[in-house]
């Protein structure tokens, strides 16, 4: 009884800032529906509805371990690498679309459907590899998410932020009722519009801009090499599989689509259509903010002989007296945003390969006494995290360590999304179309090259 009245009474301080936020909407829905008759603004309106787990999936690709590795190609390459923003878009779409779609038609997650078609051992590993990797990075999220508030509030306690974080995202995860809280991603994820606003304050030269993004160039160096596989590695990331075809699952649940049996039937063209009106945007506004990180970095920190970033932090920091308070404080408020959104991904993918793989109970629409082991790999994850930052680790060094580990997983769960979003068995009408097929393998082979070189640069 006194477990029951404690969860309730967090749960009604978590959820406070949602009863506010209900009522000021309640009270503005004459305004709002009066703005809404427009038919510009209504068919803008049918379009973010649409948006949902490809929207949240692509804002947490650009996370604060994200931001630090396009503000280095920026500050140490100049413009030279912005062409892999658009290059890597598509590539990255038509992944996610894969994963999306595995998700609706089958009803199930990624790992629990390698469960069903591949040998144990093979899920078991990579959803361990997961494991590990996106604790070291959720560790170095938190660690960049307090220090870009002493950004903000130089004499804010570092130790008492990285706990406030920490509760903050265990609290939404863990109280908040599924459909709040995607609600909540999918506002977050317009915080990273803040990095586009950025470059708005600097002049720059959208000439040299244009041309380095449509013609590809590369220096054979092993810093330049190291740092596209570094890229590609954030871009094209296992945790992000595993995470949109759970929560593909996770709003058919919310529709009223309970059983598999019931979300195998149901998935109609229409579904199918708007996911992939979702995705694509996503994995757009993701890809655009990374060209836009790189373009204000390129544009005042490599043009002023700064070219070592280690941090997004450190990159805030050294725009501020080249580009100005507002880009500095654009820059900063960013890493918190998108840290806010990228903390429960990341500790979610996990937890949704582990609970699948071991058959257990999960789901974020399910409460905590019903689903122990899946928050409690969340909670467990989250608080190593945070223990991290205690630790006398090198963060860059996490992050060099979780790209390899990611470098070397990703090729083979992509094998795997490839062989079942092919399979007619499993998808039925709804396959990949033969150019998907190949450009799936496309990726598969440039993944396998930048692992493989990855561990180059790292032995040699």
């Amino acid at each position: 009884m006194n477990d029951s009245i404690l969860e309730k009474a967090v749960e009604n301080i978590i959820s406070a800032p949602a009863v506010v936020l209900d009522k000021t909407i309640s009270g503005s829905q004459s305004i709002a529906t009066s703005i809404m008759n427009h038919e510009p603004v209504k068919k803008a309106g049918d379009y973010w509805e649409r948006l949902g787990p490809g929207l949240t999936t692509g804002a947490a690709d650009d996370d604060p371990s994200g931001v630090a590795t396009y503000s280095q190609a920026g500050a140490q390459f100049g413009f030279q690498l912005i062409w892999l923003a658009p290059f890597t878009f598509p590539l990255m779409a038509i992944v996610q679309e894969m994963c999306a779609r595995i998700g609706l038609v089958t009803g199930r997650g990624l790992a629990g459907n390698i469960r069903i078609h591949y040998s144990r051992w093979i899920l078991y590993l990579c959803s361990m590899l997961l494991f590990i990797t996106n604790t070291f990075n959720i560790g170095v999220d938190i660690g960049a998410m307090a220090k870009a508030v002493q950004l903000i509030i130089p004499n804010a306690n570092f130790v008492l932020i990285l706990i406030i974080f920490t509760s903050i995202s265990l609290g939404l995860q863990i109280f908040i009722t599924y459909d709040k809280y995607a609600k909540y991603l999918k506002f977050l994820a317009l915080l990273l519009l803040s990095y586009v606003f950025s470059a708005l304050y600097i002049n720059m030269d959208w000439g040299m801009v244009i041309k380095n993004a449509v013609i590809p160039s590369i220096v054979f160096s092993k810093d330049q090499f190291f740092l596209i596989c570094a890229i590609l590695g954030t871009t094209i990331s296992p945790y992000l599989f595993f995470w949109q075809t759970s929560q593909e699952v996770e709003e058919e649940i919310l529709n009223g689509k309970t059983t598999i049996k019931l979300r195998q039937e149901t998935t109609s063209k229409k579904d199918i259509h708007d996911m992939r009106i979702d995705v694509w945007s996503g994995m757009f506004i993701s890809n655009l903010v990374m060209f836009f990180i790189i373009a204000t970095c390129a544009a005042t920190l490599f043009a002023n002989g700064i070219t070592t970033i280690t941090t997004a932090a450190d990159a805030a920091i050294a725009l501020r007296p080249i580009a100005g308070e507002q880009a500095y404080l654009l820059f900063a408020l960013g890493i918190i945003g998108t840290g806010l959104l990228a903390l429960p991904i990341l500790a979610g993918s996990a937890s949704y390969a582990l609970s699948e793989s071991f058959k257990w109970r999960h789901g974020l629409f399910r409460k905590l006494k019903d689903a122990y082991a899946f928050y409690g790999v969340i909670i467990f994850s989250m608080i190593i995290g945070l223990l991290i930052n205690f630790l006398d680790i090198d963060p860059i060094k996490a992050l060099i360590y979780s790209a390899v580990i990611n470098g070397l997983v990703a090729p083979i769960i992509l094998i795997l999304i490839v062989q079942i979003s092919s399979n007619n068995k499993i998808m039925g009408d709804k396959t990949n179309h033969p150019a998907t097929t190949i450009i799936g393998w496309f990726v598969i082979g440039l993944m396998l090259i930048s692992g493989a070189a990855t561990l180059a640069t790292l032995i040699r």
